[in-house]
């Protein structure tokens, strides 16, 4: 069953009844719907008037629900994810601890060229000029060295969208852009949870600030799944400087779009966790290579 990826944005509270998440007017006590916690993965919670009890996040926690709330722009601003999620954890980061620099050096230089593919692969899709892109990909070096990512980078911004350029706080489409980046941020960090690894050690980010720095790097290669859905929606719809709920509703379907990851079609909720599973036992040395999927 493909999990459900739940937006709250009116006020109000949130509570368990029967290991369902129930949602209930604060004013009128009437019950707007219900949710099997077992069928959730992530729960978005966008109003400053909406209150959740704490035997309901224990239990969200113990099913692997990632919890994340907005601020006052209507961005995610912050995660919940249990300690851990997963019955060998200590083992797994004891693995994870122990890699070596030239793993890591390796594994993102998989990563960076699984990304530059991608990317290619979109910019195809559209038919705008993809060919050049096989010059960065070919030339990624062990750890990137050279930065072959950010000249893809470069390249593939300049063609994908007119008169554009990449930048958090950037004009339209960047908002769209951000908040599908957060939404996918989240489902990744869930993944390597639930993997028994340690979101903040990451193989390539190593700020200190980021608590995040793991699921930032095994990220990349699932951006443009997200540049797919927001080149999709301005060609439907325009471009858009507010986040509407709609927008949002549509960009927190980037759980259940079909990926394909090791021959096999797979929601990308299920794809992640193939990453993460791979991502381990590269450490454990079972793997040399992490599985990611291939954009079509």
């Amino acid at each position: 069953m493909i999990k459900q990826s739940i937006y709250i944005g009116t006020p109000s509270y949130l509570k368990i009844k029967q290991n369902q998440l129930v949602v209930q007017c604060p004013k009128t006590n009437e019950i707007k719907g219900t949710v099997p916690i077992e069928d959730m993965a992530l729960l978005m919670l966008d109003h400053f008037q909406i209150t959740i009890s704490n035997q309901l996040i224990t239990r969200l926690q113990g099913n692997n629900v990632v919890i994340i709330n907005c601020d006052a722009h209507h961005l995610p601003f912050g995660v919940m994810l249990p300690l851990y999620g997963h019955t060998e954890h200590s083992e797994r980061v004891k693995y994870q601890l122990e890699a070596s620099e030239p793993l890591k050096k390796q594994l993102w230089k998989q990563t960076v060229e699984q990304k530059i593919k991608n990317q290619q692969s979109l910019l195809a899709y559209y038919k705008k000029p993809y060919k050049h892109m096989d010059v960065y990909w070919q030339s990624v070096k062990s750890g990137d060295t050279t930065n072959c990512e950010g000249k893809a980078a470069q390249y593939y911004w300049k063609h994908l969208f007119e008169n554009f350029t990449r930048e958090r706080f950037g004009s339209e489409p960047n908002n769209l852009l951000n908040f599908g980046y957060a939404v996918l941020r989240s489902i990744i960090a869930r993944a390597l949870v639930s993997s028994g690894l340690l979101p903040v050690l990451g193989i390539f980010h190593r700020n200190k600030y980021n608590p995040y720095c793991l699921a930032d790097d095994i990220m990349e290669p699932y951006r443009p799944f997200v540049d797919k859905m927001v080149y999709n929606y301005i060609a439907a719809n325009g471009k858009t400087e507010e986040l509407t709920k709609e927008v949002k509703a549509y960009l927190l379907n980037i759980a259940t779009q079909d990926v394909v990851i090791n021959g096999v079609t797979r929601p990308l909720l299920v794809a992640v966790t193939t990453t993460t599973a791979s991502l381990y036992k590269c450490y454990f040395g079972e793997l040399r290579q992490l599985k990611y999927p291939v954009l079509n």
